[in-house]
């Protein structure tokens, strides 16, 4: 479903690991628009080092055309910079749009930036949660939590860029509030 105000009620970030108020929505941590911009340059700096390679081979292959392999060079570069761009802009374009809550109902997630989705995973439906984190997440502290519910679309829910702690106790939180079949 679409939403023209995903923006409204943004929670200041805090220490705490999440806003106990079940009618507001929480962001994500701060620490995650860092990890895409480098997870971003990453991916755009290593597909660069792939066309410089692929250059060199187009280059020698086409011994003599040496217009071939320039124009796969400058094809690979123009690439490569609007990737280097879409990962320093992206992030904090997305981390705007990309909000959480866990209440009464169950858990909500508003998020897009050009298509906007909202999520409504009922406690009744939570199976289980998984909590995970990749090397670089580790580094920030940061955590993905992936909740698999009954059904089959939307069957699990992923939200990453969370802090690690509270990627944990949502996870408990949504584990009790099923076990016990109690609501927030």
């Amino acid at each position: 479903m679409d939403t023209d105000n995903c923006q409204e009620s943004p929670t200041p970030t805090s220490n705490a690991p999440f806003n106990n108020s079940p009618s507001e929505f929480q962001s994500l941590d701060p620490r995650s628009v860092r990890l895409d911009v480098i997870s971003g340059l990453i991916s755009a700096l290593g597909l660069g080092a792939m066309i410089l390679v692929a250059s060199i081979i187009v280059a020698l292959v086409f011994d003599g055309m040496a217009w071939i392999p320039l124009l796969v060079l400058a094809t690979g570069f123009l690439l490569t910079t609007l990737l280097v761009v879409h990962a320093l802009r992206w992030p904090p374009r997305d981390y705007d749009r990309y909000q959480w809550r866990l209440d009464a109902v169950g858990l909500q997630i508003r998020r897009g930036v050009i298509w906007r989705h909202q999520i409504s995973i009922p406690i009744a439906r939570v199976q289980h949660a998984d909590v995970s984190q990749g090397p670089l997440e580790r580094k920030f502290e940061l955590g993905t939590l992936t909740i698999h519910t009954a059904g089959t679309e939307n069957a699990s829910v992923t939200i990453d860029g969370l802090a690690h702690e509270t990627a944990i106790e949502l996870r408990d939180k949504l584990v009790a509030q099923r076990k016990s079949g109690h609501v927030v």
